[in-house]
């Protein structure tokens, strides 16, 4: 028989080891390489920290596959309290999967031509440095397309977490506000880019509600139940 607790614990541990690299990746690596409005800083900033810049497209791989398996491990924990609000958790990060995997690809592209192949010798330099800046800006444009779905995911999530019983109401209230906080720097980026950054100070404090449940899940689990008897 399973367990809400240790399934509850088994996506926690999931949920916690797909999230770690996504700072490193999504924050740090960005703020260390790429000089805005300089595509010449940047690529020379790339081309010497490389193997960096490498490990920050693996860790995205990373974690883009691995939110697959924690929505699944989150489904079958959840799956008894509304199984149609399960099933459209599950369906909004995945489909952020294919979005996040074109953005990396994005990445990669600047990459190739940072390190041109002989075919690309009819470019000059500046040419292949502004071409892979573009690029590193349709990386960034495709995480804000995926952070509109690392944020609708949260309302199913949430609503199932306060409705469920065995996990504290407070954590699916604070699930809501952190996926209003993914909507709303989004689409503050996209549609007025020029405040992005501003806005972002305050949004930061709303997506962080998202950790508490992260650590519940680990640390606590759930109230001890058979999963039969919780659907």
């Amino acid at each position: 028989m399973n367990s809400t607790k240790r399934t509850a614990r088994t996506a926690g541990l999931l949920y916690l080891l797909v999230s770690i690299p996504a700072p490193f990746c999504l924050i740090y690596i960005p703020s260390v390489l790429i000089v805005l409005g300089d595509a010449t800083a940047t690529a020379n900033k790339i081309r010497a920290s490389e193997l960096l810049f490498r490990f920050g497209i693996a860790g995205e791989l990373i974690c883009a596959t691995g939110f697959i398996f924690v929505v699944f491990a989150l489904y079958r924990l959840l799956k008894g309290v509304d199984q149609t609000q399960a099933s459209l958790m599950v369906t909004l990060i995945v489909v952020s999967v294919p979005i996040w995997f074109l953005s990396v690809l994005a990445e990669i592209a600047a990459l190739t031509l940072l390190n041109p192949s002989h075919f690309l010798s009819v470019f000059s330099p500046p040419q292949l440095e502004a071409m892979a800046m573009t690029f590193l800006d349709l990386h960034g444009s495709g995480i804000l397309l995926a952070e509109i779905f690392w944020g609708l995911w949260l309302f199913p999530f949430g609503a199932l977490v306060y409705k469920s019983g065995f996990l504290p109401r407070i954590l699916g209230v604070l699930l809501i506000i952190a996926g209003f906080g993914y909507l709303l720097i989004s689409f503050t980026f996209l549609i007025l880019p020029a405040y992005g950054h501003i806005v972002s100070r305050f949004t930061n404090v709303l997506t962080a509600g998202e950790l508490p449940v992260v650590f519940w899940l680990l640390i606590v689990g759930a109230k001890d139940q058979s999963l039969d008897a919780a659907a």
